[in-house]
């Protein structure tokens, strides 16, 4: 592998985590999409803390554990320190835009040294061979350390590399630390999301190339070792390639940038 030596990266680190809100959303016309759009652009209205947000409308099913039904968008709006109580009650606690079902909210916090992005990022709207990629996990609350564990020391250094030299726009490992709300119809759960940018023709998952990082970071470090017992931890639920509706987050590079 031969990394772009250029390319600048940001990794968020224990102590400067971001707090983002995840929402799961269905519409039920293109009229109530339209809306939610409208509503997406208008992020700057959600406090000094807010630092942008991302939506996705659903586009293809690359791997599910579940038979949940398929809701329409995913959107992260990211904070620093806090959301403030009014952005909650906004967004998860009022009825949301006529046509628009909120399945799920919830808080995450970015996954230690698991965070990852160039310092130009602007998006993948500009490359239209690229999907960004929504893998939702469940891990077992006892193997929760383990895996934050195998994260932040072997996975996130290893994305990091495939994002250095482009073949992830980004890499997000996200943890869910409160669920806000869930309607019983979703039928499916999770605790952690995955987010990053791929170029969809051809996707296989991260394996390869997360191999081949690994046996440059670990001495005689393999993919398959690094996972050994992986499967006993956690479960995919889901996962979703998609199309960017809505991405304005680079603000939450110029914030991490004081903390590299």
């Amino acid at each position: 592998m031969n990394a772009d030596t250029d390319t600048r990266l940001i990794a968020i680190e224990p102590s400067h985590r971001l707090v983002v809100l995840g929402r799961t959303l269905d519409t039920t016309s293109e009229q109530a999409e339209r809306a939610l759009d409208r509503e997406a652009i208008a992020w700057r209205e959600l406090g000094s803390t807010c630092l942008g947000r991302g939506l996705y409308r659903h586009g293809s099913i690359f791997r599910e554990q579940s038979d949940a039904a398929v809701w329409s968008h995913a959107e992260f709006t990211y904070f620093r320190d806090f959301i403030p109580g009014d952005v909650v009650d906004h967004l998860v606690r009022l009825p949301p835009v006529p046509g628009v079902k909120l399945l799920r909210a919830e808080i995450l916090l970015t996954t230690p040294g698991s965070f990852v992005f160039p310092t130009n990022w602007s998006g993948s709207s500009h490359r239209p061979d690229r999907r960004p990629s929504i893998e939702y996990l469940d891990v077992h609350p006892s193997r929760l350390a383990d895996y934050r564990d195998i994260m932040h020391h072997y996975i996130g250094p290893a994305a990091a590399k495939l994002v250095a030299m482009g073949t992830l726009g980004t890499f997000r490992s996200m943890e869910t630390a409160a669920v806000l709300l869930q309607d019983p119809s979703l039928g499916a759960t999770w605790n952690q999301i995955h987010l990053s940018e791929v170029v969809a023709e051809g996707f296989r998952g991260f394996g390869e190339e997360l191999d081949a990082a690994l046996r440059e970071t670990l001495p005689n470090g393999r993919f398959a070792d690094v996972f050994a017992g992986l499967n006993d931890m956690r479960t995919i639920p889901r996962w979703t390639l998609n199309v960017p509706v809505f991405e304005e987050d680079a603000a939450v590079g110029e914030w991490a940038c004081p903390h590299r």
